[in-house]
């Protein structure tokens, strides 16, 4: 991938003398699962660079994605995985890996499901159900300050429905501005950027202009396949996979990537799903994450999935943080 997607060496590289008046920070994209918040930054960005399905807790690492406006500033976006309610050991991690991010930034977004909100709100007389409540509790603990984003308002017919989500959610918690948006159709999103950009110290960019994320592109391989299981496959499949790129090799002379990545799941079954009849269903997870790869690295890719049983991945310290998730 060039330079203009991917450098590792940013913060060495970013420009030294300050601009007046740009605003440049840090900002945390926080909230449950599945609320719509890797959707919300890939759209700002204008690029995918983090993985997006309708399952919960698709994202299981926090995610840097660093967007310039000319004449405004710079916000690096961190998208964070859902927080959640769990017992199991790989759930914990993923938790810890959002909330250890709040005290990391400048400003905080928290993003909820407006449409989810006002069907809780009309079914109960409250917005807040005990995955908002936890999120709610956390942000409770840190001293930053906090925007609510009421998400998805296309999806909600009646505006006028919003009025006592936001007022009960702004009883329980202190926000700096209430923003209601769609990351996918952009309504509202220049307004949300201004009011972001406004909460950001002033000071200079931290990342060159160019940059978009920080992200190794074999991390982001792994990603792409994963989200593609995702989509494929249906019941605990998702939760059970975790997808290691054993070898990454970019051969310029070819203009072409050669990867090897390898799908562990936890027991023999679910192999055998994720392979399907004739090893249809792995040649559909690779062909569509090929695709999205060619697409971010803007080279040619030579695909090799291969799934692998690991029993008992997702409780076992030393697994997770071979696949990076402790």
């Amino acid at each position: 991938m060039s330079d203009e997607i991917l450098n590792d060496d940013a913060p060495e590289d970013a420009p030294h003398a300050s601009i007046d008046g740009l605003r440049c920070g840090f900002a945390a994209i926080v909230g449950q699962p599945n609320v719509g918040k890797s959707t919300l930054m890939n759209s700002i960005l204008g690029v995918k660079v983090a993985i997006t399905t309708n399952k919960p807790q698709t994202t299981r690492n926090r995610i840097l994605g660093v967007k310039t406006f000319p004449g405004k500033g710079q916000v690096a976006f961190l998208d964070t995985p859902g927080i959640h309610h769990s017992k199991k050991r790989i759930n914990r991690a993923i938790v810890r890996a959002a909330t250890e991010t709040f005290e990391e930034v400048d400003i905080i977004l928290h993003i909820v499901d407006a449409r989810a909100c006002v069907a809780i709100f009309e079914r109960t007389g409250t917005p807040i159900d005990e995955d908002e409540e936890l999120v709610l509790g956390e942000l409770q603990k840190v001293d930053v300050p906090r925007y609510l984003v009421l998400n998805k308002i296309d999806l909600v017919e009646q505006k006028i429905a919003l009025l006592p989500v936001i007022e009960a959610l702004t009883e329980r918690s202190d926000y700096v501005e209430v923003i209601p948006t769609s990351a996918l159709t952009g309504e509202n999103a220049e307004t949300l950027i201004d009011v972001i950009l406004q909460g950001l110290p002033e000071g200079m960019p931290l990342f060159p202009d160019d940059m978009i994320t920080d992200q190794a592109e074999r991390f982001i391989a792994a990603e792409f396949i994963r989200e593609q299981v995702m989509l494929k496959t249906k019941k605990e499949i998702p939760y059970s996979v975790a997808v290691e790129v054993e070898n990454f090799e970019d051969v310029p002379r070819k203009d072409l990537i050669r990867i090897s990545a390898v799908i562990h799941v936890e027991r023999s079954s679910q192999k055998g799903i994720i392979i399907g009849a004739k090893g249809a269903r792995l040649k559909e997870i690779g062909t569509a994450a090929r695709a999205q790869m060619e697409q971010l690295f803007g080279k040619k890719v030579f695909l090799e999935t291969f799934v692998r049983v690991q029993e008992g991945w997702s409780e076992d310290p030393r697994s997770l943080q071979r696949f990076g998730y402790e």
